[in-house]
């Protein structure tokens, strides 16, 4: 009964609801047991010698009007009952998923996409369902089981009644022992729907890859396991699950058995008429549901108990980024200060930036370059705020990063990631997604500062095409530069390329980067790259390995240095010159 008590909080709150739908069920309980003991009474007319047919239509309509009031007394609680219980999910979803936005990026290193699809959907079901089913199965047993009882205590036979309860406490403590073993076997259950659907969902998103290396066969085989354990779990689950009707059928047959061994003894003793055992078996058949919701409720609030421990296990993590109260809601426009000391990813104990130290002033463009897996994106997750936990500064006008407002600092920076993430929407809901309210010309005029306008146009439905899932239907390089115009878009103090421009030509990418300079010259911009042309135009060019600064300069610096710059430079002017361009 503990998860009653955890949902406390919801019950006070819809107590209108639940007190009403509960009442309706107390006046069902009170009109079922007329059934028995009308019927009873009929019996013993119908055996008597004086049968009175009036006396029989008076009780046949007696009847008849019970059941009307009984079929809209269930439409109301069902109303109340359920569809509140309707709410508490969205509840529970709405909050959910407002804390899946407000978590970290190890908060979703931690979790799988898959796992926490199942807490949004099979745990919140099974939550509400203590809310709904578990509400009505308590309040319906004890009011039913109650008034039959009490029915057949005052309209039968005190006796009959109290041998014929027997097996009751039995079937009791039978019921609590297989719900134990089923929130035990609930929660595997559970985790391996889990596992499943991070199965799916990794296996769709990466269905190409899976095809080009011809591994469908290997990748099936991975999915037969996974869903072989989740048989497995729920074949335990439903083992235990199957005992309850069996567990209740023994018990019930038990009762009957009883009453009519007994019952029989007492009509034939003339202490009990026809018609009292005719309704006292009504009785007996009415208290299998009682007895039936004992089992059913202790089922379902296991599987309950055992989902709202998941779901508060993700309440629990909080996020270990910092945010101020009253955060500072101006300044981005001005000189930044990068000092990162130290930083390694959570778990890990080898740092991936180590000594960082420069300046970005206002309206500079600073060019990161390095091997893969220098730390250039890290870098770029740090200044984004995906993490707060390093030795070290940084700073925007003398104020920290932290001190500002999270929402007001974040909006502060365009963003375009290695991985170009569209929605399945149209191209144009896509540009303007940080503003949803921009003109179609502010939005054109950022595709065309990203060189992607004449693209969009050329296609059928134009800005409104829809891209398919995470861009599908467009190149790698459509999909770059839509990025890069949703980031130009609200026209952001700091604007962060991270490899952006890879998947473009030699002539789009200077088309862009020449925009870029004619319309940013008051804004700061990062451009981290492969190709040094991406670079070789910035004010001021970082060249890091293995997460240290190893060479800082303007382009004719660096290639006077003639270090790792220089050497790729003239690495890549020879492979341009073979594929008979430019660099």
């Amino acid at each position: 009964m503990s998860i009653f008590k955890r949902l406390g909080w919801f019950f006070k709150q819809e107590k209108r609801a639940y007190i009403s739908g509960v009442f309706m069920l107390f006046l069902i309980a009170i009109l079922q047991t007329l059934n028995p003991y009308l019927i009873g009474k009929v019996v013993d007319e119908i055996a008597s010698d004086h049968m009175m047919v009036n006396m029989v239509i008076i009780f046949i309509t007696i009847l008849g009007v019970s059941g009307i009031f009984q079929y809209l007394f269930r439409y109301y609680w069902r109303v109340k009952i359920f569809g509140t219980s309707a709410k508490l999910e969205k509840i529970l979803r709405q909050r959910l998923y407002k804390h899946f936005t407000e978590m970290d990026a190890q908060f979703y290193q931690e979790h799988r996409t898959g796992d926490l699809m199942a807490h949004a959907t099979n745990d919140l079901n099974a939550i509400r369902l203590v809310a709904g089913q578990g509400i009505l199965t308590l309040a319906d047993s004890l009011f039913t089981g109650g008034a039959t009882l009490i029915s057949m205590f005052l309209f039968v036979d005190w006796r009959l009644t109290l041998v014929a309860m027997l097996p009751l406490p039995f079937l009791i403590l039978s019921s609590q022992k297989i719900g134990h073993k089923i929130h035990q076997g609930f929660r595997r259950a559970q985790a391996s729907f889990s596992a499943m659907n991070s199965k799916v969902q990794e296996s769709v998103s990466g269905v190409r890859v899976i095809k080009t290396f011809g591994e469908e066969s290997l990748d099936i085989d991975d999915f037969k396991r996974v869903t072989n354990d989740v048989v497995k779990a729920n074949m335990s689950v439903t083992k235990y699950d199957a005992m309850f009707n069996p567990n209740i059928n023994l018990f019930t047959g038990i009762s009957y058995a009883i009453t009519i061994v007994m019952g029989g003894m007492l009509v034939t003793n003339n202490e009990l008429s026809i018609g009292s055992l005719v309704a006292f078996i009504s009785y007996v058949g009415m208290m299998i549901w009682p007895m039936l919701a004992v089992g059913q409720l202790y089922n379902l609030l296991e599987r309950g108990n055992a989902s709202y421990d998941r779901i508060v296990n993700l309440f629990d993590q909080s996020s270990h980024i910092y945010k101020a109260d009253n955060g500072k809601k101006s300044g981005i426009a001005s000189d930044w200060h990068i000092a990162i000391n130290r930083f390694c990813y959570p778990d890990a104990q080898q740092a991936v930036l180590k000594d960082i130290d420069f300046n970005l002033k206002n309206g500079q463009t600073i060019g990161i370059v390095g091997k893969t897996g220098s730390g250039k994106s890290t870098l770029f997750k740090l200044l984004l705020r995906e993490y707060d936990q390093f030795t070290g500064s940084i700073r925007v006008g003398g104020v920290s990063i932290r001190d500002f407002d999270m929402d007001y600092y974040l909006k502060s920076i365009g963003y375009v990631p290695q991985d170009n993430f569209l929605f399945s929407t149209t191209i144009a809901e896509n540009i303007k997604f940080a503003d949803p309210t921009l003109s179609e010309e502010k939005v054109r005029y950022a595709a065309k500062l990203a060189d992607i306008d004449e693209n969009i146009l050329e296609l059928p439905e134009g800005y409104q095409t829809l891209v398919g899932e995470r861009g599908v239907s467009l190149s790698g390089g459509q999909k770059q530069r839509i990025s890069i115009a949703r980031a130009l878009v609200t026209d952001p103090e700091l604007l962060i390329l991270d490899d952006s421009l890879s998947a473009v030509d030699a002539k789009t990418e200077q088309k862009i980067l020449s925009n870029l300079k004619d319309v940013r010259q008051n804004k700061s911009t990062i451009i981290s790259a492969h190709r040094m042309s991406s670079v070789m135009d910035a004010d001021l060019i970082l060249v890091l390995d293995n997460g240290l600064i190893q060479e800082v300069g303007t382009h004719d610096q660096l290639m006077a240095n003639q270090g790792w710059y220089y050497r790729m430079y003239e690495k890549q002017k020879l492979e341009q010159h073979l594929e008979g361009g430019q660099l």
